[in-house]
């Protein structure tokens, strides 16, 4: 499976205005500006022609069960979301797509090599956001080769969904995609709130504070459906899973900490680019071991107990770790360092969702650095 932050895109919203405000480039290839332009609007199109209501694909009689069974689901958890958790009662994922492929997008990200600071694009609706998305993955590691050209670190890693904002609401709102459709229940439904959760609040160039704001309602909002909605068995799988992505999540915090310190040291006079790479490189061997190890514990714990996990479960993890760099450990960040301070925040506000939000929508109005440090005094140490 797939570790959970490499799930999503946020594209372009409105995609022909900013193809009208960011004019034309002078080339047409898939990195060029006007060629970006057009295979985004030609990929979004497609997606949503795709796209039927699920009603409609509830009706066939040659879908498999499992499907149906999955796309009522998604009925429930769509009616769960505006009733329970005050999520916007609109357009979007009441359609369903079946792309025929195993991403919506493919995301590219990029990194410093001594820094864990991602490279940003900047568009006319959304700001400026640290990945760029592509609906074939070719045209993502022809942008990934230029930006490694320059220097940088780069990943790209396939997305299963895709967002608009609710922007494209007026034309059928954004659908349920094959891509994550047959995921387990608690992640299944996590998603989904994730998704909307940006129509109800989206911070124009703070895709730190956006992302982790949607992680935190998705975590509420998965915790609420799981104790109310769903059946023991798809609370176990979705705890023992849970319990995986924790300890994944610590694993990488800590990473992230080691090589942060190693970073902060490249202006020492006396420190050489061949020192830092080779403290870097130890940062990163220590980060390789404490995963070995993780994982030894989850496939053959000790004293015989039962397995915390299968091979499969683990390969996503597995694939992660072996393509990690200051680019993958950046964007991982965005989805989890703010969490706890929107949880605070949730809390603070008598667990109330429309007080949340408009607590949440204060925040937007702040410069960026005060709103990240206003959500950080919520979870600083007290002094005695």
């Amino acid at each position: 499976m797939r570790p959970p932050f490499l799930r999503r895109l946020r594209p372009l919203a409105a995609l022909l205005l900013s193809l009208v405000l960011t004019g034309c480039a002078s080339t047409t290839g898939p990195t060029s500006t006007l060629g970006y332009y057009w295979q985004s609007l030609r990929g979004h199109m497609h997606l949503m022609q795709a796209a039927e209501p699920i009603d409609r694909w509830i009706a066939r009689e040659d879908i498999a069960p499992a499907l149906r069974e999955r796309l009522q689901l998604a009925q429930r958890a769509r009616a769960f979301a505006v009733a329970e958790l005050g999520l916007p009662d609109n357009a979007s994922y009441r359609r369903y797509a079946d792309l025929k492929r195993p991403a919506a997008v493919w995301n590219v990200v990029a990194a410093p090599p001594f820094a864990l600071t991602l490279h940003t694009w900047c568009f006319p609706v959304t700001g400026c956001i640290g990945y760029r998305g592509y609906f074939t993955e070719a045209d993502a590691q022809a942008e990934a080769a230029v930006l490694a050209a320059q220097g940088l670190e780069v990943e790209v890693y396939g997305v299963p969904a895709y967002s608009t904002l609710g922007y494209m609401n007026w034309a059928g709102g954004d659908p349920l995609l094959s891509t994550f459709i047959g995921w387990p229940e608690g992640d299944f439904v996590r998603l989904l709130f994730h998704e909307l959760a940006h129509q109800v609040v989206y911070a124009q160039n703070d895709t730190l504070f956006n992302e982790s704001f949607a992680t935190a309602v998705e975590r509420i909002g998965s915790a609420r459906w799981l104790a109310t909605q769903s059946t023991p068995e798809a609370r176990e799988a979705f705890a023992i899973s849970e319990a995986r992505r924790s300890a994944f999540r610590a694993l990488t915090r800590a990473a992230r900490a080691r090589l942060a310190a190693v970073y902060e040291q490249k202006e020492a006079p006396a420190l050489t680019e061949q020192a830092l790479t080779a403290m870097k490189k130890e940062a990163m061997q220590a980060f390789y071991d404490d995963y070995a190890a993780l994982r030894t514990q989850w496939l053959n714990p000790p004293g015989g107990a039962a397995p915390l996990a299968t091979t499969a479960q683990v390969a996503g993890y597995d694939r992660w770790v072996a393509k990690a760099n200051n680019a993958s450990f950046a964007a991982q960040a965005a989805y989890d360092e703010l969490v706890p301070a929107f949880e605070a925040l949730f809390e603070r506000e008598g667990r109330d969702w429309p007080r949340f939000y408009d607590a949440v929508r204060q925040l937007t109005r702040q410069p960026l650095p005060q709103r990240h440090d206003t959500l950080r005094a919520l979870v600083a140490p007290k002094n005695p």
